[in-house]
C-alpha cells in the first residue's frame, strides 16, 4: 500500500512538473506575448516577466519590441529624367501593438521589406537624378511617409528611412565627370580675368603715381634690374631712360629760348634765310596769295631751273 501510494506521489510530482514545464513562460524586457487561446486572441498582451497558460489549449507568441533595422536591395529604375539608376536603403522600424503584428498581417518583416522595395521604385521614378544625389533628405522623408501609412495599420511603426547608395552607367559618370570639369574649368577662367582687371586698375593707378615723380620711375627700372641681374643671365639689356631724352629736349628748348632773349635785348637781329629746299614751299604760298615775309636766299642754294628766273633775280 505504501509503496502505491509513494508510486502515486511520484508520478504527480512528475505530472505537476510537466505541467509546470510546459505553462510557465518568461517573456523578456523588450519582448510583449500575444496569447491565442483555442485560436482567439487572448487580452491583455502578457507583460515582460513570469507567466503562466494553459498548456495544450493556449499558444504564445512572442513579439520582439525592438528597433529593426532592415537593408531594402537595390532597385533598379528610371528617373524623371531619364537616368537609369540602382538605389539601395535601409528601414528602420518597430512593433506599436504586438496584437496587430500577429493578428492583420501574417509576416510584418516581410511586409515591411516588400513595402520598402515598392515605395523605393515608386521615388525612383517620382525623382530627377540632381534631387536623388544632392537631395536626399527630402527624398527620406518622402519614404518614411509613402511606408508609414500602410504599416500603421500592421501595428507597426517606421522610424526612419535612408537611401544608402546611388549607383550610376559608367556613360552617365563620365559625363558628369566632363560637367564638372567644365564648371571648374570655367570658375577658374572667371577668376583669372578678375585677378587681371583688379591688376589692371591697380597698375593704372600705380602709373599715375609715378607719372608726377620722374625718381620713381628710375627707382622702378633699377628694381627691375636687380631682379633680372639675380638670375644667372650672360646677356642683359637696358631700355634708354624716356626721361632722359625729355631732359635733353627740354634743356636744348630752353637754351634756344635764352639765346633768343638776349638777341632781342641787344638788338641784333637776323633776317631770316631760305634755302633753295625751302623755295617751293615759298612759290606755292605766293601762288595761294600768301604775303610773305622780306627773306634773302642763296645763290648756291638755288636750283638750276630757277636761276634765270627774274623771280629768283628779284628775291636775290
Amino acid at each position: 500500500m505504501v509503496e502505491e501510494l509513494v508510486a502515486a506521489g511520484v508520478g504527480l510530482a512528475c505530472a505537476g512538473s510537466v505541467y509546470l514545464m510546459a505553462a510557465v513562460r518568461v517573456v523578456k524586457q523588450y519582448e510583449r506575448g500575444v496569447v491565442l487561446r483555442l485560436g482567439r486572441l487572448m487580452s491583455p498582451v502578457r507583460e515582460p516577466g513570469f507567466n503562466m497558460i494553459v498548456p495544450i489549449i493556449d499558444h504564445m507568441r512572442k513579439v520582439n519590441m525592438q528597433i529593426v533595422t532592415m537593408p531594402v536591395p537595390a532597385q533598379e529604375g528610371i528617373t524623371r529624367d531619364n537616368v537609369t539608376v540602382r538605389v539601395d536603403a535601409v528601414v528602420y522600424f518597430k512593433v506599436v501593438d504586438a496584437a496587430d503584428a500577429v493578428i492583420r498581417v501574417e509576416d510584418y518583416r516581410y511586409a515591411v521589406s516588400q513595402m520598402a522595395q515598392t515605395s523605393l521604385r515608386s521615388i525612383i521614378g517620382k525623382s530627377e537624378l540632381d534631387d536623388l544625389l544632392s537631395n536626399r533628405e527630402k527624398l527620406n522623408q518622402g519614404l518614411e511617409l509613402m511606408m508609414d501609412s500602410p504599416a500603421i495599420g500592421w501595428g507597426v511603426s517606421v522610424d526612419r528611412v535612408e537611401i544608402k547608395d546611388v549607383s550610376l552607367p559608367e556613360t552617365m559618370k563620365r559625363s558628369m565627370a566632363r560637367q564638372a570639369e567644365a564648371t571648374r574649368d570655367r570658375r577658374a577662367r572667371v577668376i583669372n580675368a578678375d585677378a587681371e582687371l583688379q591688376a589692371s586698375k591697380k597698375l593704372s593707378e600705380a602709373a599715375q603715381t609715378m607719372s608726377g615723380q620722374p625718381a620713381a620711375l628710375q627707382l622702378r627700372l633699377l628694381q627691375t634690374v636687380v631682379a633680372v641681374a639675380a638670375e644667372k643671365n650672360s646677356t642683359l639689356v637696358l631700355p634708354f631712360p624716356v626721361e632722359l631724352l625729355r631732359f635733353l629736349e627740354r634743356s636744348g628748348l630752353q637754351a634756344k629760348a635764352e639765346t633768343a632773349k638776349a638777341e632781342a635785348e641787344l638788338g641784333l637781329t637776323r633776317e631770316p634765310v631760305v634755302t633753295g629746299a625751302e623755295l617751293g614751299h615759298l612759290e606755292e604760298s605766293a601762288a595761294a596769295e600768301v604775303p610773305l615775309p622780306p627773306v634773302a636766299v642763296k645763290e648756291a642754294d638755288l636750283p638750276p631751273e630757277l636761276e634765270d628766273r627774274p623771280e629768283a633775280e628779284n628775291l636775290a
